[in-house]
Parts: C-alpha cells; structure tokens; sequence
C-alpha cells in the first residue's frame, strides 16, 4: 500500500494523462503513421516516424487538455462529462491550461526543429481550427461536424509533410479520403 502522499501523486498524474485524451490520440497517431508511410520513398525512416509521431502526439495532447479546459462548465452539466478532471475540481483549470499551452508548444517547438516547420505548422493549424472553429460552434450548429472534419483529417497530413517535407495531390486525395 502507497503512503496518502504518493496515492494523491499518482491520481494527479492519471486526471493529468486523462487531460489529453489518450483513446483519441491513438487514432491521430495511427492516421499519421499512415500518411508518414505513404509519403515515404525507399525505406521506411523509423526515426523521422518516432519524431513525426512524438510532436504530433504533444500537440494532440495540448489540443485535448486545451479543449477539455474551455468546456469544463458544460463538461460539469453533463452526466457523461461531470467526472472529468476540471468539471470535479481534482485539477484547477488554470493548472489545465498552463498544461495544454507547455503541451502545444513543445509538440510545435519538437516538430519544427526534429522534422520539419511544414509538419509543424499543420499541427498548430489543426489546433486553432479545432479549439478555434470546431468547439465554440459545438453548441450553435450541427455544422461543426463538417468543420470539426478539417482538423479530423489533418494529422494524415502531418504524416505526409514529416515525411516528405511536401504535401502533393496524392496527400490530398488522402486528406479526402480521412476527411469523408
């Protein structure tokens, strides 16, 4: 049995982990991994895929803290949503945003200097169109799900770019495909 202290560390750091949406990032990397794979000529760069797939899963993961932090007053009238880390009070919000911004700056930061500023700036654009467009028109529009398809897609497309460094018409096509 763990001393109080060591109990209350661990449970902090599993409503932190719980911040980023771990079930969700495991798609994203999985639909990076595809468009890092596709984009590849010769054989597979397992490290650029590692980099690719670690800067991606920051900036996910400070998408999801950062979104979870601007919906934890309606997280907290919803059954579903009620237990969540902000809407309980195991975590501040301010504790929660400062973790979503340091997530979503090392994740742009890593993939801009360990693969490359395309990857990047995809991966920030995927974030301010989701906590941007997607979740303020949440609650003003059944619309949001075409809008919320945008950045649904793009993490194909960060695959793409850390590969390739480009993003062609076969990305596109990709991108339609993920997007449809």
């Amino acid at each position: 049995m763990l001393p109080g202290s060591a109990n209350l560390r661990i449970s902090k750091l599993r409503d932190y982990y719980t911040l980023t949406k771990p079930e969700v990032n495991l798609l994203i990397l999985m639909t990076t991994s595809a468009g890092y794979c596709l984009a590849s000529r010769g054989p597979l760069r397992i490290v650029g895929l590692v980099n690719t797939l670690i800067g991606t899963l920051l900036v996910a993961s400070g998408t999801a803290t950062l979104n979870q932090w601007m919906e934890r007053v309606w997280d907290g009238q919803i059954r579903r949503t009620a237990n969540r880390p902000l809407p309980s009070g195991r975590l501040s919000a301010r504790a929660a945003f400062l973790f979503g911004i340091l997530l979503s700056i090392a994740g742009g930061l890593y993939l801009a200097a360990a693969v490359n500023g395309l990857a990047a700036l995809l991966a920030l654009s995927t974030l301010l169109s989701y906590l941007l467009i997607y979740t303020p028109l949440k609650r003003k529009t059944p619309l949001c799900t075409l809008l919320g398809a945008f950045p649904g897609a793009m993490p194909v497309l960060i695959g793409w770019a850390g590969a390739s460094a480009s993003i062609g018409r076969h990305a596109w096509f990709l991108f339609a495909i993920v997007f449809l």
